[in-house]
């Protein structure tokens, strides 16, 4: 019986590192063997329903896609022309503007000035034919003293001051005896018949007529003489 040697002993058995590497390789292999397939299937195939609607969500992306892209492209257009503008540019692209914009505020004060203008005469005229109009029977009577009537010169020079007045403002009279009858601007109160009358004129003013412009403020109220039939 040969002698037990205890050196060599333990020098014979495995390192206790190896062991636990070698356990730990092991457990990782069985678990891999668990979660593989049990067979070889094959992959599940989708439903043609399926297909449509992924293909109609790639079609939506897609049309999405497209328009972000416009919407950002037309933004980056419109930065891209403001950016690509020099300072002069851009100066007189403003001057332009505030050009038009003074141009327009300048047109509508002109028709408000021409509106207001028409509104002032109007109301002018309005305001001297109610004077006037006020003033017809001491303007009457002025007349028949001076047709019947020796007028002194103070008097006269009052109502030559009155005529003038009337003038200044506009006013204009007619009504003269021998002119042609004219029923626009003559209010014929009386018509007699002359052997020597053409045609109908004027033979007598009874009430000299007023006008301002082409509106008449009172016809003349006269005698017409008619050709006799």
């Amino acid at each position: 019986m040969s002698d037990f040697n205890k050196d060599e002993y333990l020098n014979d058995l495995p390192d206790m590192d190896d062991l636990s590497g070698q356990a730990a390789k092991a457990a990782a292999s069985a678990d891999k063997g668990s979660n593989a397939p049990a067979g070889d299937s094959a992959p599940a195939q989708e439903t043609p329903a399926a297909d449509a609607a992924k293909s109609q969500d790639n079609g939506d992306a897609s049309a999405d896609a497209k328009s972000d892209g416009k919407a950002d492209g037309k933004a980056d257009g419109a930065d891209k022309s403001d950016n690509t503008l020099t300072p002069l540019g851009q100066a007189k692209k403003e001057a332009a503007e505030y050009l038009e914009a003074l141009q327009r505020e300048r047109a509508e004060f002109i028709n408000f000035r021409n509106r207001a203008q028409k509104e002032q005469e109007r109301f002018r005229q309005h305001g001297i034919i109610d004077v006037l109009t006020a003033l017809l029977p001491a303007l009457d009577d002025i007349d028949r003293i001076r047709e019947h009537s020796e007028m002194d010169d103070s008097f006269k020079a009052v109502a030559n001051k009155i005529d003038k007045a009337f003038e200044k403002f506009g006013v204009e009279k007619f009504g003269e005896k021998g002119e042609d009858f004219d029923p626009t601007k003559h209010d014929a109160i009386l018509h007699k018949p002359d052997p020597n009358a053409e045609k109908e004129t004027v033979d007598t003013v009874v009430e000299a007529g007023y006008r301002i412009g082409d509106r008449v403020i009172r016809a003349a109220r006269v005698v017409v003489a008619s050709p006799q039939s």
